[in-house]
């Protein structure tokens, strides 16, 4: 990197950009640079209504940021952490290609390191190939399917298995052969229908009115990025101008309340959907439902119900700040210090179920341009007792010809972690919405069950048992790869409970991990073979 470089230029956001890009070798665009701008990383400079950024600035920011972070996780996580499985050189659009992401889920890995994985080629870390085009690999904590999507692309065979129907049901559909003419011709039908269900609400013109007051007050008490700027340098006291602001606010929103006669809460707060819907939102939610349940095509009924679920993931009734984990709905106006300035609650599912139609066509169109003509099905059952073949018999017959002949080479997995996701309850609105029998009690490793010595020990019988009941299905000279934070340190006993040997562990850093937690964490790819 060049660091002889004038203090004072300034640079264009497009010139910003740029330069950035060749100073971090990495794709950086103007929005990236405005990004930083709007959150407070680096200022603006304006000048007869242009906007520039100090190029000695923007250094400073990609040196803090880059240069630091592999020295820093080292030293907190080791120093046989392998930097090249960060792969820190991707944009997010690159490990969210595709159908992978057709719909949020936590905890899965990116698709990068699956094809790492199971490729042909080898490096300096990964000095032979255990998969080969042709191959049948197995994923026996399916997840959303990443597993099954990176095996199309490079022509490998793949079986799932999830306890989770819903996480079966994602599955399954990111890697069907969908009819897009027959898609968006439901699309459309069903968004015109909800457009003129909409038409003449009350909720509409009560959220436009208040959308229209909010972007004038904001512009004037929160202006971006100067206010996140002055919080930073701490020239304002953040809570006590947000609680001032948000009372002021909040009576507006009362005064409109009133003005549109408008109920937003529902009556009974028992199920997931009573609670976390504001009642126009259930309102509509329930409308396309039922057009849903018209659809005469059953794949594309399915991903209609992915697009739906989506939508109904980002319209809770909660602050942009807790998408992630839930922790009390909202229904008013609230300061949302995520973004800086007075937000608010969805009052419709209008714009977010067009964007996701939108974005699902697109996204399905990309695959299909890179998928093979290759077998992948996931199967919605028990992987410590499912009998894979007979399963698979019955829901894919082709594939079960295929597998019982050549057997599966291996296996390439994220197992759950211990006591860190509850699986089924991430997708709850799913499974109130579309009833979906849940299986809570037959997760490993739940949330519910904590981290206990004692629940630590089910949790390493379980993945055993997944192990060796796999095994029955697996090629004598399986290769198994299972991506794991072993802070427990569980991982031996398993392979040794399963009769099995760990020949290697590949170590590397997980960046991003979740939206709020960007510090460092590390995982382990277990190799294991046969004894």
């Amino acid at each position: 990197m060049n660091t002889m470089l004038e203090t004072e230029e300034l640079l264009t956001l497009k010139q910003a950009a740029e330069f950035a890009s060749e100073y971090t070798k990495k794709n950086v665009t103007t929005s990236n640079i405005s990004y930083l701008i709007n959150y407070g990383r680096i200022h603006k400079n304006e000048h007869h209504g242009a906007v520039f950024i100090a190029k000695q600035e923007l250094i400073n920011y990609y040196n803090s940021y880059y240069g630091n972070r592999e020295i820093d996780w080292k030293s907190k996580l080791g120093q046989d952490l392998n930097w090249a499985l960060s792969f820190e050189h991707l944009k997010e659009a690159e490990t969210t290609k595709h159908v992978h992401r057709l719909h949020p889920y936590k905890g899965k890995f990116i698709p990068q390191l699956v094809a790492y994985f199971l490729d042909e080629q080898t490096d300096e870390f990964k000095t032979q190939v255990f998969f080969k085009k042709g191959d049948i690999v197995l994923d026996p904590f399916c997840g959303s399917g990443t597993t099954l999507v990176q095996a199309s692309e490079l022509g490998i065979h793949a079986i799932g298995v999830d306890i989770s129907a819903f996480n079966s049901l994602i599955s399954n559909v990111k890697v069907a052969q969908v009819d897009l003419t027959d898609l968006h011709c439901e699309i459309k039908k069903i968004t015109q229908l909800l457009k003129t269900f909409v038409a003449h609400s009350a909720h509409i013109q009560f959220e436009n009115e208040l959308s229209y007051f909010l972007s004038e007050y904001d512009r004037k008490y929160f202006p971006s990025p100067e206010f996140k700027l002055k919080v930073r340098k701490k020239e304002i006291d953040e809570k006590t101008y947000a609680e001032f602001h948000e009372k002021v606010v909040l009576e507006k929103f009362n005064e409109l309340l009133i003005k549109y006669n408008l109920k937003i809460t529902q009556n009974t707060q028992e199920r997931f959907l009573d609670k976390w819907y504001l009642q126009p939102v259930r309102d509509e939610i329930d409308f396309v439902f039922e057009q849903i349940k018209k659809v005469q095509n059953r794949l594309t009924k399915k991903v209609l119900t992915i697009i739906l679920s989506r939508t109904l993931r980002s319209c809770r009734a909660t602050t942009h700040a807790d998408l992630a984990t839930l922790l009390e709905p909202v229904s008013t106006t609230y300061y949302c210090a995520k973004h800086g300035k007075i937000c608010k609650p969805l009052f419709s599912i209008v714009s977010w179920w067009e964007r996701y139609c939108k974005d699902t066509l697109q996204r399905f169109a990309q695959f299909s341009t890179l998928r093979t003509s290759t077998f992948q099905y996931c199967l919605n059952g028990n992987s410590e007792n499912i009998d894979l073949f007979s399963e698979l018999e019955k829901k894919h017959p082709h594939f079960f010809q295929l597998a019982q002949q050549q057997k599966i080479k291996g296996i390439f997995s994220s197992p759950p972690y211990v006591g860190l996701i509850d699986y089924h309850e991430q997708h709850a609105y799913a499974y109130d919405l579309f009833g979906f029998e849940r299986k809570d009690e037959q997760e490993i490793g739940a949330m519910s069950k904590k981290q206990t010595k004692q629940a630590q020990q089910a949790y390493a019988q379980g993945i055993a048992n997944v192990l060796n009941n796999s095994k029955r299905f697996l090629a004598d000279d399986y290769d198994i790869f299972l991506v794991a934070n072993d802070k427990f340190n569980l991982y031996p006993q398993i392979a040794q409970i399963a009769e099995m040997q760990i020949v290697n562990q590949y170590k590397r850093p997980v960046l991003n991990r979740t939206e709020k937690d960007k510090g460092a964490y590390s995982e382990i790819i277990f190799h294991l073979k046969a004894i």
